[in-house]
């Protein structure tokens, strides 16, 4: 098991390859569609430099819950503002199925990992974010733009930062 720690360093992640389990500490950014539209079109609210961007709409928290279920979103809808946010510095995608080839191409450019987490897997991995706060687009609710703190949160590597993805072995 690999531990990643973030933001991340681009030299921890020119070391990943295809099918590595990872564990990721430190802050991430929580996102799905409707968010990105709007960073697209109104700038990014958010230092990005280094970052990493999980696609997720958690289901709101029950009392005493830091979040709802946090489970990841199909990543595909993301393809159209992914590269945008690669050449402005972000490095880590976190989702779940196939990227375009824009954004495979932009992985390579600009030497980024696309993780997966394990869909179905909303309520457990929902206990590995320790903080939440919504930080732009509250009029989105649960599609709200989140920085997020974590530990140990499970990943596996889908796209490397040479392009090499699971889907191609």
């Amino acid at each position: 098991m690999i531990i990643l720690n973030a933001p991340f360093k681009e030299s921890d992640l020119m070391q990943l390859n295809p099918f590595d389990r990872v564990l990721i500490n430190g802050t991430l950014y929580m996102a799905r569609d409707a968010a990105h539209k709007r960073m697209f079109e109104q700038g990014i609210p958010f230092d990005v430099k280094d970052q990493g961007l999980y696609y997720c709409g958690p289901s709101p928290e029950k009392p005493g819950e830091i979040i709802g279920s946090a489970g990841p979103t199909s990543s595909y809808r993301m393809d159209k503002y992914s590269p945008s946010l690669m050449d402005k510095g972000l490095k880590v995608m976190i989702g779940k199925g196939r990227r375009n080839m824009d954004v495979i191409s932009s992985i390579i450019r600009n030497k980024c990992v696309y993780f997966g987490a394990i869909g179905g897997l909303g309520a457990k991995l929902s206990k590995c974010i320790k903080k939440q706060e919504i930080i732009a687009y509250w009029d989105l609710e649960t599609e709200a733009l989140r920085k997020i703190e974590v530990e140990n949160f499970p990943v596996v590597v889908i796209i490397n930062c040479k392009g090499e993805s699971i889907y191609d072995r």
